[in-house]
């Protein structure tokens, strides 16, 4: 009979070394949120992001690591109480890992902490999954960082989601049309020194491709929050389209499928990427109150 862990990678049919190190993160990340969940974390802040997109909404690709958003301001929140029952949780599964909580300066915005487990190690104890275990570095990492939202933007939706057995957990999770908004906002603002993020890209025409209607009025709040917009203009959907418009034309699109590549099982479908065909998807975006 399968582990638990054998059970919850089958369900990813892994065909490779990638595969199996991307389906046992994944893993960790769904028993990372079942610990928080037998925390009470949820009774204080929900799940955003690309995981929480992947997770729950089906979005195809793998994502790093797990964002989270309180429900209002506690420059007091800390992440440790929670490290003691993540832990426990991850243990309960056969996995061996340490968490360690990362120092912020005063002027950050988030709570931080880091998730590591012994790649090579947890190959071995899986079947399927030895004899791709000598492939891998003895002591490279799975590393998981899950970053808390101390002073949100307020307006978002939340909806609750299970987690099926063998993990069994309700977690609190942004709804689809607000984590659109916190993935515009990303898009149009997130400063990467150089870097693409072309994630954030896939992302977007997976939104629109899933005619998902962006949250406008929660994006709004993000951008007068970050001193994007006045506090006395309103958003439209005209203004988005303008924006986002710039920011597809000046994009790198070799160094955006760079990436994502790494991300899909299929990086063929990147082959359409250009600024053209961007601007050709933009009037496809729907917008909700």
């Amino acid at each position: 009979m399968a582990s638990p862990i054998e059970s919850l990678i089958l369900k990813y049919a892994p065909k490779n070394t990638q595969e199996y190190e991307h389906a046992l993160k994944e893993v960790m990340q769904e028993i990372t949120l079942a610990g928080l969940s037998r925390s009470k974390f949820f009774n204080k802040g929900a799940f955003y992001g690309g995981s929480a997109l992947r997770i729950f909404y089906g979005l195809p690709r793998f994502s790093e690591d797990l964002d989270f958003t309180l429900f209002k301001s506690d420059p007091d929140f800390k992440l440790k109480p929670y490290f003691a029952t993540v832990k426990q949780t991850l243990e309960s599964f056969g996995f061996d890992v340490t968490i360690e909580e990362v120092k912020k300066p005063e002027s950050r915005k988030v709570e931080s902490a880091f998730l590591k487990a012994n790649t090579r190690i947890h190959l071995l104890k899986l079947s399927a999954g030895s004899t791709l275990a000598g492939k891998v570095q003895t002591n490279k990492l799975i590393n998981i960082k899950f970053e808390v939202d101390v002073y949100p933007p307020l307006g978002f939706e939340t909806e609750v989601k299970p987690l099926l057995p063998p993990i069994t957990a309700s977690v609190t999770v942004l709804k689809p049309s607000s984590l659109f908004a916190g993935k515009m906002h990303a898009i149009l603002f997130r400063d990467w020194k150089g870097r693409v993020k072309g994630r954030d890209y896939y992302d977007l025409l997976w939104y629109l491709g899933q005619n998902i209607p962006l949250h406008l009025a929660y994006l709004e709040q993000k951008m007068k929050d970050g001193s994007k917009l006045g506090n006395t203009e309103t958003l439209t959907r005209e203004h988005v389209i303008q924006l986002l418009k710039e920011k597809i034309s000046k994009i790198d699109w070799k160094k955006a499928k760079s990436d994502i590549a790494q991300f899909l099982r299929n990086p063929e479908e990147l082959n359409p990427w250009s600024k053209e065909f961007f601007l050709a998807a933009i009037p496809k975006l729907k917008c909700s109150p």
